[in-house]
């Protein structure tokens, strides 16, 4: 034992005198992708103030009080902790149902944005203008970007840095899109630009017509399997206070039935949303 520790320390040695000599390549560690899913899901949402490991915390802190609240009304501390662990996704839940929501109005307000980019570019007006214009006569949902775009490029005069600020502020695919082709347009020109925003104008428009009427057919069904989840455990939470149905579930055998419950309830849920997911853009111009 002694002779494999001091092999290791022996080599660990020789590698780190080595790597002053030689040098070793910069490890730069990405930040993970649930990371940036919930970074963009907060931008989307319009959550000022919120950020991954705040809404964590969240997370946390609500589960924590669901617990020792369900603790109080049932007794029962298997029954508590099930629910509880149940309920933690459930801030995560509320951003990314309000990121959906408004993210299907600004699907409905790109065509406008690019109709009135494409009039611009052919009347001859810069970019930085028709951009900062936008902030006045853009559709209302997208003005406070544009807005603080207008404001950015007003005090520096650098066009580049705050087109990719206003990427920051919206956090989606599309606007990647039109700011690179904006960004690409003003560094190297192009007589095609025109034409570029035109073509993606018309498959903005048809994109938001489709995904609209697939949403339509799919909501009550989405909205009938998140009831099919929570109602088992909404029982449970009345039956729960009863000393009978509580002594049951604080036996071994409760627990496993619990966890094979939460198990399959989870199981379920993520079927559903795999199976029920729309395609959507990945933000590959970061």
């Amino acid at each position: 034992m002694s002779a494999v520790l001091a092999g290791l320390g022996l080599g660990t040695g020789l590698v780190l005198v080595l790597a002053v000599w030689a040098g070793l390549p910069p490890v730069s560690v990405g930040r993970p992708r649930w990371w940036l899913r919930w970074a963009d899901q907060i931008v989307r949402a319009g959550v000022s103030g919120l950020t991954p490991w705040r809404l964590s915390a969240l997370s946390a802190a609500m589960t924590a009080i669901l617990f020792i609240a369900v603790l109080a009304w049932s007794g029962v501390w298997t029954v508590a902790a099930a629910i509880a662990l149940m309920a933690m996704p459930v801030p995560a839940m509320a951003v990314a149902g309000r990121a959906r929501a408004r993210g299907a109005e600004l699907r409905e307000s790109w065509p406008e944005v690019v109709d009135f980019l494409v009039s611009g570019v052919r009347a001859g007006a810069g970019l930085p203008e028709l951009l900062c214009e936008l902030a006045t006569v853009g559709p209302e949902p997208l003005r406070p970007q544009f807005a603080a775009f207008a404001s950015e490029y007003g005090a520096d005069g650098r066009f580049s840095p705050a087109l990719t600020r206003l990427k920051e502020r919206f956090a989606d695919p599309v606007a990647d899109r039109i700011v690179e082709a904006l960004r690409l347009a003003r560094d190297v020109g192009g007589s095609d630009l025109s034409v570029l925003l035109r073509d993606l104008g018309v498959l903005l428009r048809e994109d938001a017509r489709v995904r609209g009427e697939l949403e339509a057919r799919q909501s009550w069904t989405v909205n009938a399997a998140r009831l099919g989840v929570a109602a088992p455990w909404l029982v449970l939470l009345m039956i729960a206070s009863q000393a009978q149905a509580g002594a049951a579930y604080s036996t071994p055998e409760g627990a496993v039935v619990l966890g094979v419950g939460a198990a399959v309830s989870i199981i379920a849920y993520l079927a559903m949303k795999r199976l029920g997911a729309l395609p959507t853009d990945r933000r590959s111009l970061r």
